[in-house]
């Protein structure tokens, strides 16, 4: 195998598929990235796989010779990404040759100054990626780009860290004819976006389209919302395939694979209340910026912001009592309807809400001091954002 390609394309698809890379392999091999040079088409791939998350990248390059090998991943990364800019010939011999004595494959790679070499595994002994066979209308959508990158934006964050819940370390997305639904929780909050999924080709398949649902784990979506970030066009399609345990996303040069979460998704829409006693309008920036100096104290006690709604002034009032060190009170106005509340949240959880609500204006909707509140923006995307407060202690 011989090829010829330049350091940027090299270093780039490698920093993104080497983060399907294991910290601790289970199999030496997986601690590699396949290379796999084609001679007739002059492209070049790229994929790790832990057997979970398997991510493949490709591009073009000036292939002599075609092949494939296996490459320990961070060495040939840490390698390339210090490289100057320019073309690299990357080429594979037998150690043999190139060190009498020794067994085994080396790929020797030659920038414009310098030579590196490292030593490699055969290709024989990477795992297979997942294919999802027999594709059916029922297993398939094509999903357009930005409309993944909105509902990922807004509901990642929300996704649980708990292991022992697993089916809540994902994002559970539904695919509807021209929706898409996204929807997170860790039993503290939720957020659920919907976007349009409006496709300019209909065809016969895609008209009989019921709906697809699968959760997904946010570690995957997340590598996938940064393949959508580095994609040089963010209009063309993304292809959905989905099946038993397995789940696979395609765009031009790029192919992310996942197995899926098992588990029943919580029944999400019926945590959200229909009907609300008070109900206020107030600016985002505002309020947030408020948060983050009152988290200053915060932070050094509890995390806990109370937040008080005044109808008469029309004002809502953040306050925060870190004993032995200090406290904090910010007001701001805001269009309030409904009674005089007190209400406590976890300033984290409000923080982390108010950054992924894409709007100037919010509103915000609740009943009792520790019933659900419910954020939505007044324009833009179609999101609901659920936090539970907190108990205030007196």
């Amino acid at each position: 195998m011989k090829l010829v390609c330049t350091q940027s394309d090299l270093s780039t698809n490698l920093s993104l598929t080497s983060r399907a890379v294991p910290s601790r392999p289970t199999h030496p091999v997986l601690a590699n990235v396949l290379l796999q040079a084609d001679a007739e088409t002059n492209r070049v791939s790229l994929t790790a796989f832990d057997l979970n998350l398997g991510i493949r990248t490709s591009f073009s390059a000036e292939v002599e010779e075609g092949g494939a090998i296996a490459i320990p991943a961070k060495l040939l990364n840490d390698i390339t990404s210090r490289l100057s800019e320019g073309e690299i010939t990357l080429e594979d011999e037998s150690a043999s040759v190139s060190s009498p004595g020794s067994e085994g494959l080396i790929v020797t790679l030659t920038p414009k100054s310098g030579r590196y070499q490292v030593r490699a595994m055969g290709a024989e002994d990477f795992p297979e990626l997942p294919v999802i066979e027999n594709v059916e209308t029922r297993n398939f959508a094509s999903l357009r780009a930005t409309a993944l990158i909105e509902g990922l934006r807004g509901s990642l964050f929300a996704t649980s860290t708990d292991e022992t819940k697993q089916v809540l370390t994902g994002v559970h997305l539904t695919v509807k004819q021209d929706t898409l639904e996204f929807a997170a929780t860790d039993g503290h909050r939720l957020a659920v976006v919907e976007t349009t999924n409006e496709s300019p080709e209909k065809d016969v398949e895609t008209e009989n389209f019921a709906s697809l649902e699968v959760t997904v784990p946010a570690r995957a979506l997340r590598e996938l919302e940064r393949m959508l970030a580095h994609s040089a066009s963010q209009d063309e399609p993304v292809a959905l395939y989905f099946d038993q345990g397995q789940v696979v996303f395609e765009l031009a040069d790029q192919r992310l694979t996942s197995r899926t979460l098992e588990g029943q998704y919580p029944a999400y829409r019926q945590l959200i209340p229909r009907e609300f006693e008070r109900e206020l309008t107030l600016d985002r920036r505002q309020l947030l910026n408020a948060l983050e100096r009152i988290a200053v104290l915060a932070d050094q006690k509890n995390n806990i912001v109370k937040v008080s709604l005044d109808n008469v002034a029309q004002e809502v009032t953040l306050s925060c009592e870190a004993q032995d060190v200090g406290s904090a009170t910010e007001s701001m106005s805001a269009q309030i309807s409904g009674e005089n509340i007190d209400i406590a949240f976890n300033i984290k959880y409000l923080m982390e809400g108010l950054k992924a609500l894409p709007a100037s204006e919010i509103f915000m909707q609740l009943n009792q001091a520790l019933t659900p509140v419910i954020f939505t923006p007044l324009s833009g995307l179609k999101m609901t954002y659920l936090a539970m407060p907190v108990q205030l202690r007196s």
